[in-house]
């Protein structure tokens, strides 16, 4: 059987943003789980690294209550090479939002909703002022993704 790829893409510009991508992939690359992780930022990411992924986790900041320039750039450069091929992919979000986060999802549900790609979980919006919870969410959010692509419950 072969082995599934969940792919990260963490937009992770200051150290707070940091200890969430480092905790999303401490959360998939779970010892009790064989999957393979793909851990990128937003400008590295190409159409190939999602064409080969079996699911994507995306973190994100809200920057004047709407996601990142280089998240919306990975969009702009991947959207189209991975439209036809890539439908119905699990997909996950989570956000480090200093306000409400809600432009930020309501942007990004519109891209995933054109590309077709499958919610499998709730957006994770991390909001307000830095906790230190906020990482373990986001660990467990990516652990529960890549235990479902492992299982092929999604």
């Amino acid at each position: 059987m072969t082995v599934k790829a969940l792919l990260i893409v963490a937009h992770a510009p200051s150290p707070n943003t940091k200890k969430l991508a480092q905790a999303a992939y401490k959360g998939a690359n779970h010892a009790d789980l064989d999957v393979n992780i793909i851990f990128k930022s937003p400008q590295d990411t190409q159409p190939e690294d999602v064409l080969n992924a079996d699911a994507l986790l995306l973190g994100t900041t809200e920057n004047l209550a709407y996601m990142a320039g280089l998240t919306k750039d990975f969009f702009d450069r991947c959207y189209y090479p991975v439209l036809e091929e890539k439908q119905g992919m699990p997909f996950a979000l989570y956000i480090r939002a200093g306000h409400d986060g809600t432009g930020t999802k309501t942007a990004i549900k519109t891209i995933t909703t054109g590309l077709r790609w499958e919610w499998v979980q709730d957006s994770l919006i991390l909001q307000g002022d830095w906790q230190d919870g906020f990482a373990k969410q986001v660990e467990e959010m990516a652990m529960t993704l890549a235990a479902g692509v492992e299982a092929g419950i999604y």
